[in-house]
């Protein structure tokens, strides 16, 4: 039996997240909010924040690489600014009835109308949030670190071409390229070992020495991947909240992460670990070349 993977959020889980909560908080007014840990509150002040939010609409909720983007409105036609968020390592957003339990961790907790209450816990306390302004909106990139992504998977500037110029010279470990998010917003310890199977490339190859090749099936296997575990990720609103939205639906669909000393899915070879940059790598030492 597989021991159950709990997957930190990339970036299928941020979209998962997104397409989840939407529709149940969408058109909803923030009543007030409460942060009980400010230092999770990136910008401005943890009492700014609060007051910035307070009495706004939430609006359509966006996604820009592993960034949540929660759009608000102040009145029905003025643009409110913006929450942002980025969930790190164990950050979790919940909509939950007032009554519901809540997490140990919990460190923001927004009051809607409507019945409903819009929680941020965070066992290690590395995620953040911003309030942007409506005023500093020209500044949102800046502000939140936004400005340092590169392509979203799905761009159709993202060619062999595109990864090969970027990266085609270095020595860096490919997959160290790939979670740098300089050239592709989005792709964490995950999902890069899962995109690296699927391109047949191993992680540790310095990036200088893949071939066109193999620029080409990296091309087209990120995208594929990614949107994959997002169509796995699906589930209704009441499993996600019992879950405490860490219990992804994808996790038993993949085939690397997390499964060294287990057997390759296509070649059946004892499937290997391998430590780069601090992070581990599960890859197939017989079809990763």
């Amino acid at each position: 039996m597989r021991k159950k993977v709990f997957a930190m959020p990339e970036l299928p889980e941020v979209e998962t997240v997104r397409r989840l909560l939407e529709p149940q908080i969408a058109g909803h007014t923030i009543e007030n909010a409460a942060v009980s840990r400010p230092e999770v509150i990136a910008h401005p002040s943890s009492d700014l924040f609060c007051r910035g939010v307070s009495g706004k609409t939430i609006g359509a909720l966006s996604r820009r690489g592993k960034f949540l983007i929660i759009g608000l409105k102040d009145g029905e036609l003025k643009d409110g600014g913006r929450i942002v968020l980025h969930l790190r390592m164990t950050g979790c957003l919940l909509a939950a009835p007032p009554k519901y339990p809540k997490e140990k961790h919990t460190h923001v907790t927004f009051v809607l109308s409507g019945g409903l209450e819009l929680r941020f816990s965070d066992t290690r306390r590395f995620g953040r949030l911003w309030y942007i302004s409506p005023k500093e909106l020209d500044a949102q990139e800046n502000i939140c670190g936004m400005d340092k992504l590169g392509l979203e998977p799905w761009d159709a500037k993202l060619t062999a071409d595109y990864l090969q110029t970027y990266f085609g010279r270095s020595r860096r470990a490919i997959k160290q390229c790939l979670l740098a998010q300089e050239a592709v917003a989005g792709i964490g310890n995950i999902y890069s070992d899962e995109i690296l199977f699927a391109a047949r490339i191993r992680p540790q190859r310095p990036a200088n020495s893949l071939t066109c090749a193999e620029w080409g099936r990296l091309c087209q296997a990120i995208p594929q991947r990614l949107l994959y575990f997002i169509d796995k990720n699906k589930m209704p609103p009441q499993d996600y909240l019992a879950g405490r939205g860490r219990d992804y639906r994808n996790t038993p669909f993949l085939q690397m992460y997390g499964r060294a000393g287990q057997r390759c899915p296509v070649c059946q070879t004892t499937l290997c670990r391998d430590v780069l940059g601090g992070r581990s790598s599960v890859y197939c030492p017989n079809c990763q070349k």
